[in-house]
């Protein structure tokens, strides 16, 4: 059974853990036909393309 050899100090502790607590910000890309911000490897939310291939039909009076 493993037991420590010396004490691990709180902060030695803490700052071990931190690094899993940090925030991304989410990757972003733009349409390559309207410009629009979104997901990579997803469909514009904007036109409703991907890949320059319409994929959704989105109405114009959106």
């Amino acid at each position: 059974m493993a037991v420590p050899k010396n004490k691990v100090s709180k902060a030695r502790r803490n700052k071990r853990r931190s690094a899993v607590w940090k925030l991304d910000a989410p990757a972003m890309s733009t349409c390559s036909n309207c410009g629009a911000f979104k997901a990579p490897h997803k469909v514009c939310k904007n036109c409703g393309f991907y890949k320059g291939v319409a994929v959704l039909k989105m109405d114009d009076a959106e």
